[in-house]
């Protein structure tokens, strides 16, 4: 099955009024990380950040706050921008919108954001109309699929650079899942953008 490393534009027409991309004139690329934060990865993200003096928005889930406050806390130190990830990693498709929305709240809390980026891209379109009165919400440009089993190292890293352009939002993960190929690939893109001089910012 071929990889949507970058979605569709039916896509995001289907979800009208989310963000997908920034300024497509300006060179400038948004690193972003999803599912955090853990203890095994997430201080190795934020050091590989520090190295090269970049900035990135993570989107965290409330549950991994609650278990790892002083890493989130490390997160805003730094000066890094936070997004709310719902508190349980919650599929929209999969629970009605209280329960749903019940469940953003109670990570917007901690959060305290007005970034919002929907576990797995699946949320329902109904979702989307109501929560674009209160949130940005977020989706991607480039999706690295760190996470996947049967993706490389080397092929994730060579995705993630061949889609990436102007205004690009790309997600990697800062989940255990995701570990073997981030660890490989996020200094290595890092380091060739910048030497291209693009600029890294956050949402």
């Amino acid at each position: 099955m071929k990889l949507l490393v970058r979605p569709p534009q039916i896509l995001r027409k289907f979800y009208k009024g989310s963000l997908w991309r920034m300024d497509k004139q300006s060179p400038h690329i948004y690193l972003t990380f999803d599912d955090g934060p853990i203890e095994e990865l997430t201080p190795w993200v934020l050091d590989v950040l520090a190295q090269y003096n970049v900035k990135a928005t993570f989107f965290c889930v409330g549950d991994n706050i609650s278990k790892h406050p002083n890493i989130f806390e490390r997160i805003l130190n730094e000066g890094h921008q936070v997004g709310n990830h719902t508190f349980n990693h919650v599929k929209g498709w999969q629970v009605n919108k209280e329960f749903y929305f019940e469940n953003i709240a109670k990570c917007q809390t901690l959060t305290k954001t007005n970034l919002f980026r929907p576990p797995y891209g699946r949320i329902k379109k109904s979702q989307v109309k109501e929560l674009l009165k209160d949130y940005k919400i977020v989706f991607w440009d480039v999706l690295s699929y760190d996470y996947d089993k049967l993706m490389t190292p080397s092929k994730c890293l060579a995705n993630s650079i061949k889609y990436t352009r102007n205004g690009s939002i790309i997600v990697f993960h800062d989940n255990i899942k995701a570990e073997k190929n981030l660890k490989y690939a996020l200094p290595q893109y890092i380091e060739h953008f910048l030497k291209l001089n693009y600029k890294f910012a956050v949402l």
